[in-house]
């Protein structure tokens, strides 16, 4: 596979972990909805730039333009963290 198809792949796998990790951290608090939310993409975020700098020293030397290492997947990635997080946080919290 090419480079940006595995850190496209690697990203989408990553905003679903992102989103059990903060399903789960937002159902052991007792917190608004604003709280949970604030918590849930502040994990999201951390998630997120932790895997590009894994990402970077990985394949810095194997991508035309360095820019794309932080570009590729974002999409995917936010959108996969949220979808995954309102799922899991629903069936968690019972509230189906």
């Amino acid at each position: 596979m090419k480079p940006l198809a595995i850190i496209y792949w690697t990203r989408l796998t990553l905003g679903i972990v992102a989103a059990l990790i903060s399903a789960f951290v937002a159902t052991m608090q007792n917190a608004t909805a604003l709280t949970t939310f604030t918590n849930g993409v502040t994990i999201a975020l951390l998630v997120y730039l932790i895997s590009y700098y894994l990402i970077k020293a990985k394949f810095y030397n194997k991508v035309e333009k360095q820019t794309k290492l932080m570009t590729m997947g974002i999409g995917i990635y936010f959108i996969s963290w949220i979808v995954f997080f309102i799922l899991t946080y629903s069936i968690m919290s019972g509230q189906l």
